[in-house]
């Protein structure tokens, strides 16, 4: 009997636990330990005693799908604890199977004791994500749908919830379905076209052939280009924050946090790692990181942190220069155009004025960096803000996270457009692009129709990749294997 049993809640004491049940001998299984209790034994019917019925044994297996049952769960005559069963009958499960659902107390003991009990009479521990990969193998979810589940449970915002969802929905399945079933028209039409070769005819029209491998070009290169969105949404937005030492980065971040997670101090060169934090802005999960001041200096501990400043650069998506107006003038403009030189294109870059309480000095220095900044910056650029505020006192916090927020552009994901998060799919939609390049320059040279047919057929592989019409034991192995137990 290939039934799988497992605990689907976290583990812990709770109010409620559920244990998952499935596979064909789900009901019958669940059935020979559970019981109803009498108050929910039918009515009395005209002509029949009532002693009679309550005689009558109660089974789950003649009963409706979708349907609740109460009772209790029941080891020889030991009752181990009262539970409601539910009763998902196949195909109309989560994995297409019979599926049975135990609520029970919250209890360890209780959960345990009702799993080893489900595992004496003959099911079996179910393996990481083994319910998921059922469900896929039964056709309930396509692959990239049953990532998805995962990325659902793992999302800690709302942007990475809604783009789970998305994906659970099918939204991308559907884009890549669409995009199979054009390239599948095509390569039928060729490949038609060599059972011929000796007529000399054409089933597929070149210049039509183009149009549709031009658009499916645009279509891979836009979901390639939304990886770098959606792999910050996923995982949050890294904002490095960066400068000078004693200009108030430790106290701001504790601002932003609202916590006291950084130690502030005015002796010079306190922070000498990076500290690490998140919070949710507008939706959106950041991840904040306090970096070593940034000066000249021989000691050998506080180099190697001002060294891994410069590295957080390198790898933020977002880049927050503070600055203290109370500072020189020229040492400060001096940092300033050392981290800006740094700034990548694709990079967000905010510079804070703080101690904005300092009005007129922070004003002054804020019209300075506006216009020796400013004036270095390409005309294209709309990447730099300059905010003033002060961490002290935490003002201007709301025109920073604006800032911030107006670094990551979320048209596509109010557009509701479809946007991969997965490095999996990724690698797979380069390859497509790869593949496509090869087609486009084959019609150019005018390649033979056995060749354009072996690179349009590389790319329905990689795109059932993504799916699952394609797969290998391997790579299911790996997908489900970062399922937690139970799901």
């Amino acid at each position: 009997m290939n039934t799988i049993v497992a605990i689907a809640t976290a583990s812990g004491v709770g109010a409620i636990a559920l244990i998952r049940v499935s596979g064909e001998g789900a009901v019958g299984l669940v059935d020979s330990v559970f019981t109803k209790t009498k108050d929910q034994r039918p009515k009395t019917e005209i002509g029949v005693k009532s002693k009679d019925l309550r005689l009558r044994s109660f089974s789950l297996k003649g009963q409706e799908s979708w349907t609740l049952h109460f009772g209790k769960i029941i080891d020889n005559d030991r009752v181990i604890d009262e539970v409601v069963v539910s009763l998902f009958r196949s195909p109309r499960s989560y994995t297409g199977e019979d599926l049975v659902e135990i609520s029970c107390h919250g209890s360890e003991y209780i959960q345990h004791e009702i799993l080893q009990l489900l595992i004496r009479k003959g099911g079996r521990m179910a393996s990481p994500g083994e319910f998921t990969q059922r469900a896929f193998l039964n056709g309930k979810l396509d692959l990239s749908q049953a990532e998805a589940v995962s990325d659902l449970i793992a999302s800690s915002s709302r942007a990475s919830h809604q783009l789970a969802m998305d994906q659970i929905r099918g939204g991308f399945s559907s884009e890549i379905s669409e995009l199979r079933m054009r390239l599948l028209e095509l390569v039928s039409l060729i490949e038609l076209e060599l059972d011929f070769s000796e007529e000399d005819v054409e089933f597929a029209d070149r210049s039509r052939l183009r149009d549709i491998v031009g658009d499916i070009q645009l279509k891979v290169d836009s979901l390639v280009g939304s990886f770098q969105l959606g792999n910050v949404l996923k995982n949050g937005v890294p904002v490095a924050i960066v400068g000078e030492t004693n200009v108030g980065k430790s106290t701001l971040l504790n601002a932003i946090l609202k916590e006291d997670k950084a130690i502030v101090s005015d002796i010079a060169g306190t922070t000498r790692d990076v500290i690490e934090d998140t919070i949710h802005v507008g939706g959106i999960l950041f991840r904040f990181i306090d970096t070593a001041g940034l000066r000249h200096t021989d000691d050998t501990i506080e180099s190697m942190g001002i060294e891994r400043s410069y590295q957080q650069i390198e790898k933020a998506r977002i880049v927050i220069l503070v600055t203290d107006p109370t500072a020189p003038e020229e040492q400060s403009l001096k940092w300033v155009k050392a981290v800006q030189n740094r700034i990548r294109e694709d990079q967000g870059f905010v510079i804070v004025v703080n101690k904005g309480d300092v009005e007129d000095l922070s004003i002054a220095r804020l019209s300075t960096i506006e216009s020796s900044v400013i004036s270095t910056q390409s005309s294209e650029s709309k990447k730099l803000r300059i905010v003033l505020v002060s961490a002290k006192y935490r003002s201007g916090l709301e025109e920073l996270e604006r800032a911030l927020l107006d670094h990551v552009n979320l048209q596509p994901l109010e557009d509701h457009d479809v946007i991969v998060t997965n490095a999996r799919h990724y690698d797979a939609l380069v390859r497509v692009q790869e593949a496509v390049m090869r087609v486009m320059s084959g019609l150019d040279t005018g390649i033979s129709g056995d060749f354009l047919s072996q690179d349009i057929r590389e790319i329905l592989h990689y795109l059932g990749e993504i799916t699952g019409e394609i797969s290998t034991d391997e790579i299911l192995g790996n997908i489900f294997a970062s399922f937690c137990i139970g799901k």
